[in-house]
């Protein structure tokens, strides 16, 4: 099993296009783009956090799973790179340092989103 988690606030919040204007409407065009990018992983699970939990209601869209986090992200980010590294191959999106360094101590590999924002 091999799973990409998104910190979809990081992603977001890496292009200046306007997004701290809609945080739901960024989030759900962030989801929208992962749900046809044709990317190499079995699940995709996008964490929402604060007004981007508007954007995208919670659960499952085919191979794309939404969480939204009960306050920052990172705690719930570090969660599911714990679950998933249980089951196999699992890579983090953000730029967050501190947040790539805990969920290398789970398992994780950490990428960054220009390098997600250029397989979108």
């Amino acid at each position: 099993m091999t799973t990409l988690i998104v910190d979809a606030a990081n992603v977001v919040g890496s292009r200046p296009d306007g997004w701290w204007k809609d945080r739901a409407g960024a989030a759900r065009r962030l989801h929208e783009q992962l749900l046809v990018a044709d990317l190499p992983y079995d699940e995709v699970v996008v964490v929402l956090e604060g007004a981007a939990k508007g954007g995208t209601k919670a659960g499952r869209d085919g191979h794309v799973r939404t969480v939204h986090a009960k306050g920052a992200g990172d705690e719930t980010i570090v969660e599911q790179a714990r679950a998933a590294a249980a089951k196999g191959r699992t890579v983090v999106v953000t730029a967050d340092r501190m947040l790539q360094a805990r969920v290398g101590g789970v398992g994780a590999q950490a990428l960054s989103p220009s390098w997600l924002l250029d397989q979108l």
